[in-house]
């Protein structure tokens, strides 16, 4: 219940900022419907990506706990796996940061 309760205040903070810079700057009328559906992308991706790497943690210190002669073998996949889910937390960053410009924010 925390974690949603933390989530749903970092978005609606995150989408506010983002969308007073969009009214404040942006003659556009979809610009801080812009910036709210950015902010919740990258509110979004980055609780999936928490999760997928809790979880991909957890796997991985049980599967070591339970043989840990294997621990060498099972490190590798480990860490790639965690870059491959950081990437895709940094493409919806990207992503949510390309589509800003259509915001108009004046720069």
């Amino acid at each position: 219940m925390k974690k949603a309760i933390l989530f749903a205040l970092t978005t609606i903070a995150s989408a506010s900022v983002f969308a007073q810079e969009a009214v404040a700057h942006a003659n556009n009328s979809n610009s801080g419907m812009v910036a709210i559906a950015a902010s919740i992308a990258i509110g979004l991706a980055v609780l999936g990506g928490t999760m997928a790497q809790g979880k991909a943690a957890a796997a991985a210190l049980e599967g070591m706990a339970r043989n840990p002669a294997a621990s060498e073998k099972m490190f590798t996949p480990f860490i790639l796996a965690l870059a491959l889910i950081e990437s895709l937390v940094i493409l919806a960053f990207l992503v949510a940061f390309i589509k800003l410009p259509a915001a108009s924010f004046g720069f």
